[in-house]
């Protein structure tokens, strides 16, 4: 399982309330279907977190250490589609023969693909692909592999289909309406290029966030004071994802040499184009935290944990747990500060104006 080892690729969602053990028998009452069952056609169901084969689903293996983790399998079978032609052109030869046909039309090769698609399918290994989550219940927040549209969709249905907890996406809109009651579409948009008016460019929240981000840890000394957490030095790092839309190239991404000092990254930025993508490090003390973020979805992929220090499973499950759950908290306070700034009229003109001027004076390697 993803959060028990390595690196890890999430979002993070809301729920409407909170999961627990009253819920597993709803989750095995939809466990993923035995695979005599699978057809061509994509199936979903529950497994418990150890593998993705784990289709006994109790209180005792839906929990690690006092967290709820499941996995959303979807499967399916299917036939190669290089074993698939050579099988139909096997077939279409014996048919040419046996008629004694130089060719076969459009509709007699589409019948013997059937049939042979039919005859190969059954014989198939099933094709499974996992989404992974854990319920803390103290934050009330779900951490979920759904890194694709299609996952999302899926998790967030069958979640809804099981248990009736409604799981909204943790994204730059829901994070400013629960904290602080703000509706970010509510903002215009902002040019941090004195070269672009305001109504010139576009853009996001999140990808103005990164580029607050990005100042802050430059021009405030990056550092924050996070209740619960303690003091963080937060940095951005390349590569750099930039993306205007517009005319010319829309996105552009800098990744060897120094694209923080890049001539290219301060033109990218001249032109109106903002931060979509970055690595993005947070650290405290000796342990760092290091992952690149998505700024439009809010995804963090390839997190990297600080390292833990017991050895058992269940120890070191816990461990990694509370890493993502400070890594969690940091995130939002960082994302909180900037949408009280962004959300004061005030506030907001003399950090675009701060942030126009850092854009105009960004120093270039040779």
């Amino acid at each position: 399982m993803s959060f028990e080892k390595g690196s890890l690729s999430f979002r993070m969602f809301f729920t409407s309330r909170n999961l627990g053990a009253e819920d597993v028998d709803q989750f095995a009452a939809q466990v993923l279907p035995p695979f005599s069952t699978l057809a061509e056609e994509e199936v979903h169901g529950w497994v418990a977190g150890r593998h993705l084969l784990d289709r006994n689903i109790t209180e005792e293996n839906a929990f690690l250490g006092g967290y709820l983790r499941l996995t959303l399998t979807q499967a399916k079978k299917t036939v190669p589609t290089s074993l698939l032609g050579a099988e139909c052109a096997v077939e279409e030869m014996a048919v040419m023969e046996a008629e004694n046909k130089e060719y076969l039309n459009q509709q007699a090769r589409s019948e013997i693909k059937k049939d042979v698609k039919e005859r190969l399918l059954p014989d198939m290994p099933p094709q499974l692909k996992g989404i992974d989550f854990v319920f803390d219940e103290r934050s009330r927040m779900i951490y979920c592999t759904a890194t694709s549209e299609k996952q999302l969709d899926a998790f967030v249905l069958s979640l809804m289909q099981t248990t009736g907890v409604m799981a909204e996406a943790a994204n730059p809109e829901t994070i400013a309406a629960k904290a602080e009651g703000v509706d970010v579409h509510n903002w215009g948009p902002a040019s941090f290029s004195a070269e672009l008016e305001d109504g010139m460019v576009d853009g996001t929240a999140g990808r103005e966030f990164l580029m607050w981000l990005w100042y802050s840890s430059e021009k405030r000394g990056g550092l924050a004071n996070v209740p619960e957490v303690g003091e963080i030095a937060y940095m951005v790092e390349g590569p750099l994802t930039f993306v205007m839309e517009g005319k010319g190239a829309h996105e552009i991404t800098l990744r060897k040499g120094e694209p923080m000092l890049s001539a290219e990254a301060r033109t990218a930025l001249l032109s109106g184009k903002k931060l979509k993508k970055a690595k993005v490090q947070f650290v405290r003390g000796e342990e760092a935290w290091t992952f690149t973020f998505d700024a439009d979805e809010f995804i963090f992929r390839s997190l990297k944990l600080p390292q833990t220090e017991a050895f058992d499973r269940v120890g070191k499950f816990q461990e990694r747990m509370v890493l993502i759950e400070t890594f969690r908290q940091s995130f939002f306070h960082l994302y909180t500060e900037f949408v009280k700034e962004r959300n004061s009229s005030k506030e907001w003109k003399e950090t675009k104006a701060a942030m126009r001027k850092w854009v105009a004076d960004r120093p270039t390697s040779a």
